[in-house]
């Protein structure tokens, strides 16, 4: 009841910290930093490395490509319910994972056009 009245972004630190709390093994988290401010999202970057560190699996979705390629060991990229890229997080470009993301890319071969 009384966290109905938090504004969007406060509900989502409230939300992080019970995960945090809970010490899950395996956590799926989603856009993460959406509409956060830049010291929440310099804290869930960190507290999220430090998870990955003590051994957390952790599947990361989010649209910010930046975000992705400095929090994840890998990169998969689904397209149209396929797997159709992956990768190490730091050997591919952000042109490179938007061009799969967007489809641009030989079906039979799974390698991006145009790169």
């Amino acid at each position: 009841a009384k966290t109905a009245s938090l504004s969007g972004g406060n509900a989502q630190k409230l939300l992080l910290g019970r995960v945090f709390y809970h010490d899950s093994d395996v956590l799926v988290i989603a856009h993460p930093t959406r509409g956060g401010d830049v010291g929440a999202i310099e804290y869930l970057h960190k507290e999220i490395l430090n998870m990955a560190k003590r051994g957390k699996a952790i599947l990361l979705v989010s649209a910010d490509l930046d975000e992705i390629r400095q929090l994840s060991d890998r990169i998969v990229v689904l397209y149209e319910g396929s797997l159709v890229y992956e990768t190490p997080a730091l050997s591919t470009t952000e042109k490179e994972l938007g061009m799969y993301m967007a489809g641009a890319f030989n079906k039979d071969e799974s390698k991006v056009v145009g790169l």
